[in-house]
């Protein structure tokens, strides 16, 4: 499975995260917004739609940060994250998610989906 996961990051410095809903694998777990890769669509194709789909905003730019190959028991991913770098809009839950911005360097890595942990690691590297 190909997934998309976008970084946003607003004036402050601060990182949006997604809480994984009841019912979904990794249930409680937080991640970053995003989704799947659809048939035909480019990865950034991809980003766009997911994140007009779950937060309601227009993407303008973003810049690829890491692919991640993740192995869970169950299903294999390929998670592509972007760094999310201009967008217009105001995030908001549109798929019920309960949404958090927290400073990069504070996030407990074990809130986190395990495939999201290299993102992160990857993200403080990059604004260190």
């Amino acid at each position: 499975m190909h997934v998309m996961a976008g970084l946003l990051l607003d004036a402050g410095g601060r990182v949006l995260l997604a809480q994984r809903p009841a019912g979904k694998h990794l249930a409680g777990l937080w991640e970053f917004p995003g989704g799947k890769l659809e048939p035909g669509e480019t990865p950034l194709a991809a980003l766009a739609r997911e994140l007009q789909e779950e937060l309601g905003i227009e993407l303008l730019d973003a810049r690829p940060l890491i692919r991640v190959p993740w192995r869970y028991d169950d299903r294999e991913l390929m998670l592509d994250a972007w760094c999310v770098e201009q967008w217009r809009g105001l995030p908001q839950s549109l798929e019920g998610q309960a949404l958090q911005w927290s400073p990069p360097d504070r996030i407990d890595p074990a809130i986190l989906t395990p495939a999201d942990g290299p993102i992160l690691r990857a993200l403080l590297e990059r604004i260190r």
